[in-house]
């Protein structure tokens, strides 16, 4: 069987919703074969992701999302955005669009944000009326909205990768995540006037009743996020408290769960860890057949040996990052970085700007058909087919597209807050 025949045929497979581990996993050891390497490379990397200390943040965050979802927290959330958003034109979206971009920026992960806040507002926007694709695309974007904002793991990442500032990369970035918010908050209004979404007129007792009902949740997020943010603990620690925190609310106070009914609700949180951890194996392992065979260096040389002009270049890469970024954002950076810095400085691109440009294109590639992992996130959490998030999430990405085109060509947009602020 031919390379190009093989991959058509997984083209194919992907295009009729075939599991990305199993895509991914079939063409490291496809390709690992025909390059007369033993299959174990591909094997290894699951086992290595056992020794990653961060990795306990992944099934805590998870189970701690399932019990959340499963419990009554739902209803009094949605009945608290109600009474606070309700009264604004996509008030409710435009919220989640905000809580979610907070999440992931002290997450690091969009996976995490997806599994432990969409089950919260997905239901929250059905209620509200909102339509069924919309509610899907919504929460399947912004599963990576906070990738720009400190102190997001990958803006560290690159910024020790690529030898620049942190601290400036931090104010660079946050000029194009602002941005994303308000395109896709003046989508969400669009959509409500369009479908329109009702609106809930204020009311001061209805608030005050929510208040006293999501009382125990409401402080949730401020003793996650704040403690991240004030040194108390770490990530990893942080979705230790929020699981023992959301266990004790929910199955001892508000009495939602049943002790014996934790025991159900982990094994279908651990599945999904399970093909969490499947994709990001498997991706680690193709990773390693890219590194061996020199693909990336082959072509960035090509780009650079046929492209002339900065515009050109930076259109090309945009479309290669979205391709790279789809899957393992780690892999991703600690791989292309070193490659595309030089090249990008012949063309005279600026660093900063670089790297604001590719964590953009890190946070649209997740989303990104037919592989970006937000998809098969949303997939597995929601139960449905990959073409359908497929169709659900081409209206956001298409408007973050738009977006990314203007960050490429106005590097004005990344680099006028550290300019502003005078960071080194």
């Amino acid at each position: 069987m031919t390379g190009w025949l093989v991959f058509a045929v997984f083209a194919v497979l992907a295009a009729v919703g075939t599991p990305i581990f199993a895509l991914m996993g079939g063409l490291a050891l496809w390709l690992f074969h025909t390059a007369q390497i033993e299959p174990s490379a591909v094997i290894i990397e699951l086992s290595r992701l056992a020794t990653l200390p961060s990795l306990i943040a992944i099934p805590l965050f998870t189970f701690a999302g399932y019990v959340l979802a499963e419990s009554g927290s739902p209803q009094r959330i949605v009945a608290l955005a109600e009474a606070l958003f309700g009264w604004l034109p996509g008030g409710v979206a435009i919220a989640g669009l905000c809580a979610c971009a907070m999440f992931t920026a002290f997450t690091g992960a969009s996976g995490v944000t997806i599994i432990a806040l969409g089950g919260l507002i997905y239901p929250l926007l059905r209620r509200q009326q909102y339509p069924d694709d919309f509610s899907l695309g919504l929460v399947t974007t912004t599963g990576s909205l906070g990738l720009l904002f400190p102190p997001s793991l990958p803006i560290i990442l690159y910024a020790l990768v690529g030898k620049i500032s942190v601290d400036r990369l931090f104010a660079a970035a946050a000029g194009p995540g602002v941005i994303l918010l308000v395109v896709l908050s003046l989508y969400v209004v669009l959509v409500a006037f369009k479908h329109r979404v009702p609106r809930i007129p204020f009311s001061g007792r209805a608030l005050a009743k929510a208040v006293r009902n999501a009382a125990w949740e409401i402080p949730l997020p401020f003793i996650v996020v704040g403690g991240i943010y004030a040194g108390i603990f770490t990530a990893s620690e942080a979705a230790a408290v929020m699981a023992f925190y959301v266990v004790v609310v929910e199955c001892l106070i508000y009495r939602d769960l049943k002790l014996s009914q934790l025991a159900g609700t982990m094994a279908r949180s651990m599945m999904l860890v399970g093909a969490i951890l499947a994709v990001l194996g498997t991706a680690l392992g193709l990773t390693n057949y890219l590194i061996d065979a020199e693909i990336p260096s082959r072509l960035f040389e090509l780009l650079r040996a046929h492209i002339a002009s900065q515009w050109g270049f930076l259109a090309l890469l945009n479309v290669f990052l979205l391709v790279v970024n789809m899957v393992e954002i780690f892999s991703a950076i600690i791989i292309v970085v070193p490659i595309i810095v030089p090249v990008a400085m012949r063309f005279q691109v600026d660093p900063i700007h670089l790297g604001a440009l590719f964590l953009l294109n890190l946070e649209i590639g997740y989303m990104t058909p037919p592989m970006g992992l937000n998809l098969f996130l949303s997939s597995r959490r929601f139960d449905r087919p990959l073409p359908d998030l497929y169709k659900a999430a081409l209206p956001f990405w298409a408007v973050l597209v738009a977006a990314l085109v203007l960050v490429t060509y106005v590097p004005a947009v990344s680099l006028w807050l550290p300019n502003l602020l005078h960071i080194h």
